[in-house]
């Protein structure tokens, strides 16, 4: 473990044995409010705590075993215990290293993804389509659930733009990762030459806001238009101007929404997806100016991030921001993104703990 998590850890060792002085005073145990908000800090310190010491006995415990190995007649049973303890001592330091990652609050959070054909034409509207699939069968494998809020399609399958909202227990943690530009290498069905086309698709994941964050957004601000849904849906939904699309003047934010056959739920949903998105970009810009992070592992969903390349001769998907490079497309679009997400998260983990450099 580098010298720097050691040092953070010590230092949170003596701010939890100042806590447990504190938390005994006479004073502190009179006042309720500030007695609660010191005792969950101490509960909150504890595990990582207990964990630190454990840690330090199985070091000493090393050390000690290592002056040992001198000794020619104790030294198989010294190997043999120093095996055990050096396998104890790498899980309580992965320990100890994932509690000190901080938690991000939205990592639990259900979110919001757009998906949308950027360069290429028909082939990319096709390769979205291709996402939303990839994206929908990842969803089934962690028994989440999907609905479309809204959806163009292309004018040969696929989508020009679809938005979708994953519901689920830490959908947005898993997810985080894929917003940002995503780009195929493929022949087209339309190509007759054989040709190798490049196009892209650019997806952007937004966590949800909880009704009790939502930003509050002043109704003068907001242009709202009312049109006929297109695309399958049936006789009703196609026939009506149940569809609305809401305009946030201020930051020329659109959303669209037409899932529905109420014109009053899509104006919820499309309502839903702007408090959303405009949150998601206040804190990209909070980010941007305060972020610690060497890396930006974490797109923005623009088409200027290039998250991934899909190429299809050669069953490869590489993510460019980790340098991966994988020989199963097919698993990967399939639904097994774990392939693609569980490095990039150890990644992601390893710049957040370089902060304590």
């Amino acid at each position: 473990m580098k010298d720097s998590i050691i040092v953070k850890l010590e230092g949170l060792y003596e701010k939890f044995k100042q806590l447990e002085s504190i938390l005994s005073k006479p004073e502190i145990i009179c006042d309720q409010k500030k007695a609660q908000k010191l005792s969950q800090e101490y509960l909150k310190l504890s595990n990582l705590v207990h964990c630190f010491l454990d840690w330090k006995n199985i070091n000493q415990e090393i050390k000690s075993l290592k002056s040992l190995l001198n000794d020619s007649e104790m030294f198989n049973i010294v190997l043999e215990e120093l095996n055990i303890l050096n396998k104890k001592h790498i899980i309580l330091e992965n320990k100890l290293k994932s509690m000190l990652i901080p938690e991000d609050p939205e990592d639990k959070k259900s979110c919001f993804i757009e998906i949308r054909a950027a360069t290429g034409g028909n082939e990319a509207a096709i390769f979205a389509g291709d996402l939303f699939r990839m994206y929908g069968r990842y969803a089934e494998n962690c028994n989440w659930n999907i609905d479309i809020l809204s959806c163009h399609e292309g004018e040969q399958g696929g989508f020009k733009q679809i938005i979708i909202k994953i519901n689920g227990l830490g959908v947005c943690g898993r997810l985080k990762f894929e917003s940002g530009g995503h780009r195929v290498q493929r022949v087209p069905k339309t190509e007759s030459q054989g040709r190798i086309h490049t196009s892209t698709c650019t997806v952007a994941v937004i966590p949800e806001v909880p009704q009790t964050n939502k930003v509050i957004i002043n109704p003068s601000d907001l242009k709202i238009d009312t049109f006929r849904s297109s695309g399958a849906g049936g006789q009703h939904v196609n026939t009506t101007d149940s569809a609305i699309r809401i305009t946030h003047i201020p930051t020329g934010t659109v959303v669209e929404c037409q899932d529905e056959r109420s014109q009053h739920k899509n104006k919820a949903k499309a309502l839903s997806i702007l408090s959303a998105r405009i949150l998601a970009n206040e804190k990209s810009k909070q980010q941007k100016e305060n972020s610690f992070i060497r890396r930006n592992l974490l797109g923005t969903g623009d088409r200027s991030d290039r998250n991934r390349t899909y190429n299809f001769p050669q069953n490869r998907i590489t993510d460019h921001r980790i340098n991966l490079t994988l020989y199963c497309l097919d698993d990967v679009l399939n639904g097994n993104l774990n392939l693609l997400i569980e490095p990039i998260t150890q990644e992601y983990h390893a710049d957040l703990l370089s902060n304590y450099e």
